[in-house]
């Protein structure tokens, strides 16, 4: 009777592993090919990225978003909406023009397409990378971990690299987070820097990959100053 009780025990035993290992197995694992092109994928995506994809056509720029391989680093349609704001929206595009007497911008086509095309751009770099093709930086010592620095298709500098974190007081073996840093100042590149970190990373398209910007009271093309300061210089281009 013994003999049988440990059998049956150890049979339940399989067969639960079995369960379990399925469940692990099949569970929980995110598919991050997306069947079209990026755009379209922004498109999709009308939550968060609607506004980005209009900025897409109106930089004039869709055919490189359908056909052209790169890595996006893609901000969302909040930090469109907090760059723009109104003119009492502090820290705005439209509140620094109505403090200086500007017309303010009242739909996105009123600014110049080639101004919209640059500080896209600066979210954009070629070749197909995804996170493990990053290496590694730390914050606390970045002379060991300093990630790395990539031109944009703007051909402005940016910094890369992932964050590993720590697990049960054990450095750099938790989880990985990929982070971006807009260097203003390539003479002061450790601090002069707008850092965003990743939300999502490795979504995959039909061409190139995406990585989503967190939320985190960002503006477009990182440095606010350097977007209002063209667009002041330029002026705006109100369509009907």
């Amino acid at each position: 009777m013994k003999n049988i009780i440990i059998v049956f025990a150890g049979l339940l035993l399989l067969f639960t592993s079995c369960k379990r290992d399925e469940y692990y197995k099949d569970g929980g694992k995110a598919n991050a090919d997306y069947p079209g092109d990026m755009l379209q994928y922004l498109q999709d995506k009308a939550v968060p990225f609607d506004t980005i994809a209009q900025i897409v056509k109106l930089a004039g720029m869709e055919d490189t978003f359908r056909h052209t391989d790169f890595t996006f680093f893609a901000p969302d349609d909040d930090v469109i909406k907090r760059t723009i704001g109104n003119n009492k929206t502090q820290g705005s595009l439209n509140n620094f023009l109505f403090e200086v007497g500007r017309d303010t911008v009242k739909k996105l086509s009123d600014i110049d397409p080639a101004i919209w095309r640059k500080y896209l751009e600066r979210y954009m770099f070629k070749g197909i990378n995804r996170l493990k093709d990053y290496p590694q930086i730390d914050f606390t010592l970045q002379n060991q971990y300093p990630g790395a620095l990539y031109y944009s298709y703007s051909g402005d500098v940016l910094n890369i690299g992932v964050i590993y974190g720590d697990a049960n007081n054990v450095k750099y073996i938790g989880p990985r987070t990929l982070v971006i840093g807009y260097i203003y100042d390539i003479n002061n590149a450790e601090n002069a820097v707008f850092r965003t970190n990743i939300s999502s990373s490795d979504i995959k398209p039909k061409n190139g990959v995406v990585h989503t910007l967190q939320y985190n009271e960002a503006y477009f093309g990182f440095n606010a100053t350097d977007f209002y300061d063209e667009i002041y210089f330029a002026g705006l281009h109100p369509s009907n």
